[in-house]
């Protein structure tokens, strides 16, 4: 195992690397896993529970003062229940505007798998924008007047950006890969309104992103296509893996794992394959490794309802898990189901390879679970009915936001942390 990143000052874990090639393989596989998450997310939430940590203590009996206000939440979004995905397609209809309904007008002329690869296209490139942008930036939408910020506003600016056919060379409504690579920090700028009284927090590592998407859509054509590679084409490998009109949530997944784990910088690799969303903690038996890929499965979120729109069936949308990002994981703070021992981790701000975020983010994903469990039981509903990703829109993340914005100004995590634009 070969590490890349800077030193985080987190213990390194004693790792027993692989001996052959396929050990390697296998853990790689294994470390892509949404089963691997959640056991070893699992052995750090234990771990805390048995009071081991010196950062969190966990109080399982607030899980049903957490799903109260959680479906109160819900019940205030959603009065029926009839909660869509989490997904990147909500924040494009912020402020009730028919942002799709100019997006459909702009395909319309397309094929049905043709238009799911642009909306594939779209929302690809958004979700890797979509890290935190601090409580400074907005963006000003000249269209509606509305002034937007955080995730929405991130969305929008993405999104008007991609109907302006800036990320393609020939100024359509898609993207390809020579246009990414060639992209400037001043043009990304220019898209996102950033100045010195506008700054957007980690802009340099968004470009990096997208720059680097453009080399992996190069490389991997069985993904991507080898005539004008870009992220739509993925759309045509997985309908090549459905069956009988059905696809695996975690199908979708494990395509967005392998074609776009080159694209994250300076991370943890085993045998030259980068991990990604992956990160080191002493507590883990074995090699250490506790995964997350929270922008990869908030994507794969993203995907499902273009392929939905194609007539397919997804299935076992619970193998994936919720997102251990700062909403969902404030949400577990701010109403004290987690709580911390030293109050200096409220007031300091962490790597994302800090013992503190690694375990803030493990303590999210199992905590999600219990809550979703908690929800569906106090709703007489099941897995089927609500599952997780639908909990996570009416739900958690909303939720989190919303006690964030009454306990602090701006509505700010409860723990800051250092972004490069990669990871939150």
């Amino acid at each position: 195992m070969e590490k890349r990143r800077r030193d985080s000052g987190l213990p390194q874990a004693t790792a027993k690397t692989p001996k052959t090639p396929r050990e390697e393989e296998r853990l790689v596989a294994y470390l892509r896993s949404p089963e691997a998450i959640r056991e070893r997310c699992g052995q750090l939430c234990s771990w805390v529970c048995e009071g081991k940590s010196e950062n969190f203590v966990c109080d399982l009996t607030q899980l049903g003062r957490v799903a109260d206000y959680v479906i109160e939440v819900i019940r205030g979004e959603y009065p029926n229940l009839d909660i869509p995905f989490h997904s990147r397609w909500r924040h494009f209809e912020v402020g009730s505007v028919q942002r799709l309904a100019k997006l459909d007008n702009l395909l319309a002329d397309l094929s049905a798998v043709e238009k799911a690869a642009a909306k594939f296209d779209l929302v690809i490139v958004s979700v890797l924008l979509d890290a935190g942008a601090g409580d400074k930036w907005h963006y000003y939408e000249q269209e509606t007047g509305l002034r937007l910020g955080r995730s929405e506003g991130l969305a929008v600016a993405s999104f008007q950006m991609f109907c302006q056919g800036n990320f393609a060379n020939e100024g359509l409504p898609q993207v390809d890969a020579l246009r990414l690579q060639a992209l400037t920090e001043a043009e990304l700028a220019t898209g996102f309104q950033v100045s010195s009284e506008n700054p957007l927090v980690g802009i340099a590592g968004r470009l990096n992103l997208l720059q680097k998407l453009g080399q992996v859509l190069l490389a991997s054509p069985h993904l991507f296509g080898d005539n004008n590679p870009r992220p739509g084409n993925l759309v045509r490998y997985l309908l090549g893996k459905s069956e009988n009109g059905e696809l695996a949530a975690k199908t979708v997944l494990n395509a967005v794992l392998e074609g776009l784990s080159d694209i994250w910088p300076a991370r943890l690799e085993i045998a030259g394959v980068n991990l990604g969303d992956v990160w080191q903690h002493p507590a883990i038996g074995d090699d250490g490794l506790v995964p997350f890929h929270k922008l990869s499965q908030w994507l794969t979120y993203s995907l499902l309802e273009p392929l939905q729109e194609l007539g397919l069936k997804i299935t076992d949308l619970d193998r994936l898990t919720g997102l251990p990002e700062y909403r969902n994981g404030g949400l577990c703070l701010d109403l004290g189901l987690i709580s911390v021992k030293n109050p200096d981790i409220l007031t300091s701000s962490h790597s994302v390879a800090s013992a503190v975020i690694v375990e803030w983010r493990a303590l999210t994903v199992i905590l999600l679970d219990r809550i979703a469990a908690t929800v569906r039981e106090k709703l007489s509903m099941s897995t089927e009915e609500l599952p997780l990703v639908k909990i996570l829109q009416g739900g958690t993340w909303t939720a989190g936001r919303k006690i964030a914005a009454q306990l602090r100004t701006g509505g700010i995590p409860p723990i800051q942390i250092e972004s490069d634009g990669t990871v939150f």
